[in-house]
């Protein structure tokens, strides 16, 4: 599949651009314009099914003092946990802020506990408050490489294994 195009195509800007960007994907694919976007991946249906469109929004992801262990009382509804849990890592991709906090949630799919699905109610209310929040992509001056690393020893309270995450730039642009 060949999309080029004489020079870069500044999409965000350009009706004829965008116009002829998407008659070339329709060629190739079958696609659907659906229009301006209104909801990011159905934020307010997420929001809906865990009945937290009228919750009040949180600054923070996770409470600084929380760490999630097995014990505790079993959450009631494991399924209602689980599909959330993966609505949240569906999120991640445009959400990296949310990645750490999700990653803990997601280690008790197994066996939740009515803690685990307090913390995933708190990250619905932190993006419920920060819905405009997301990936923004500039075209890079330069096309310089930068990396940062990070690392958690012996985190988690039950296993003592450590937590790392890092974050790559291209041309001041995350990607991954």
């Amino acid at each position: 599949m060949d999309l080029s195009v004489a020079g870069p195509i500044p999409l965000c800007n350009n009706e004829a651009a965008i116009h002829t960007f998407i008659s070339r994907l329709n060629h190739e694919f079958a696609i659907k314009d659906l229009g301006d976007l209104n909801y990011f991946l159905g934020l307010e249906d997420i929001l809906q099914r865990a009945d937290l469109l009228d919750a009040k929004p949180v600054s923070t992801t996770l409470a600084s003092h929380e760490s999630f262990t097995t014990n505790g009382t079993p959450c009631s509804d494991p399924t209602s946990y689980l599909s959330l849990v993966g609505a949240l890592q569906y999120l991640t991709i445009t959400r990296p802020d949310l990645s750490y906090v999700v990653n803990q949630v997601s280690q008790f799919l197994h066996a939740p506990t009515l803690n685990h699905f307090q913390a995933v109610k708190r990250i619905l209310c932190y993006v419920k408050g920060t819905l405009s929040f997301g990936l923004t992509y500039s075209w890079p001056h330069t096309t310089s490489i930068l990396g940062y690393s990070d690392v958690d020893w012996a985190r988690c309270l039950e296993t003592r294994r450590s937590t790392y995450g890092y974050s790559i730039f291209l041309g001041g642009n995350l990607a991954s």
